[in-house]
């Protein structure tokens, strides 16, 4: 193998190369990116801020809206500043940093939503054991295992990238660094390393939404015997999860699980996991709820409290 790299930059063709649709993207962008920093940051601190951060699904759902902020946060910005600039230009350092701090936070929340079905299942199976099995220790190593495999996750797409060698041409069909757009780039026979993407993002990918179906498909099981108060309730609480689980894993799926070629429509599917999924999260887990509608109502209300006594 070849591994010269002449490369020291590239260049993203971003979502259009015309200049009206760039300007109307910036825009839509520009308002999606305040949406899911307000939607997830009024979630974090509306849930740290009251009685619900002991409960282990809320936990999980602080965790969730902070990997929505940081994933979202490494494309993004990039995507928004590129809309208005003639030339869409990443460093080769910074395009490997970005395809791995895109892997580590998505892989990060991938797990995180694994945590967050096995709570589910726990609460419903198994409502007796609930606060011994889901005690603070378990959240704990829960998120402590879920980093650890976005980071084992990330390390090796990492690893993937940096044995790539680039010699030219250097423009990226896409706005942002991924492996499959940076393997039709490489000057070398790249069919190994499609099939380890498969293996790494594809495979991974595959695996935990089959074991999310599954524990819904328990917990669907499960209920038909309670009471309807209480499969309403459930059904509500799954339903929201099931909803993030498609609009994540779907488009994903749709690109790594598949061999080693790239599309036009790849770009618009990845805008669901980078863009639209974070800014939809906050709104499905509370527009249903009513404990984090009764948080967040609470947490403005003090908020406007102290602001009329500051006047006074």
């Amino acid at each position: 193998m070849n591994n010269q790299n002449n490369v020291t930059e590239f260049i993203l063709l971003g979502l259009s190369q015309n200049k009206q649709v760039q300007i109307l993207c910036f825009l839509i962008f520009l308002f999606c990116y305040i949406l899911i920093l307000m939607g997830n940051f009024t979630v974090i601190i509306s849930i740290t801020c009251s009685h619900l951060i002991g409960q282990p699904m809320y936990f999980f759902l602080t965790y969730l809206s902070l990997m929505d902020v940081c994933y979202t946060s490494t494309v993004t910005p990039k995507l928004i500043s590129d809309m208005l600039a003639e030339r869409k230009i990443i460093s080769y350092t910074n395009c490997m940093i970005q395809l791995f701090t895109v892997h580590f936070f998505g892989g990060v929340e991938v797990f995180i939503l694994t945590g967050m079905a096995y709570d589910r299942y726990v609460a419903i199976c198994k409502p007796l054991q609930y606060m011994a099995i889901m005690n603070r220790d378990r959240c704990n190593a829960l998120v402590l295992a879920a980093c650890s495999g976005g980071f084992l996750h990330s390390f090796a797409q990492f690893l993937l990238a940096a044995l790539l060698p680039f010699c030219g041409p250097n423009e990226i069909d896409h706005y942002f660094c991924d492996m499959y757009p940076l393997l039709k780039l490489a000057c070398t026979d790249t069919y190994r390393f499609g099939l380890l993407v498969i293996a790494n993002s594809g495979m991974i990918a595959l695996v935990v939404f089959m074991v999310l179906i599954t524990s819904y498909a328990v917990i669907l099981y499960t209920i038909r015997l309670h009471s309807s108060e209480s499969r309403q309730k459930a059904l509500s609480t799954c339903g929201s999860h099931i909803t993030v689980v498609v609009l994540f894993f779907g488009p994903s799926l749709f690109i790594y699980i598949r061999p080693a070629t790239t599309f036009k429509e790849d770009k618009v599917f990845a805008l669901f996991y980078t863009i639209i999924a974070p800014m939809f999260n906050p709104l499905i887990y509370t527009l249903k709820n009513s404990e984090m509608k009764n948080a967040m109502k609470k947490l403005w209300n003090r908020n406007r409290f102290k602001e009329s006594k500051q006047m006074f």
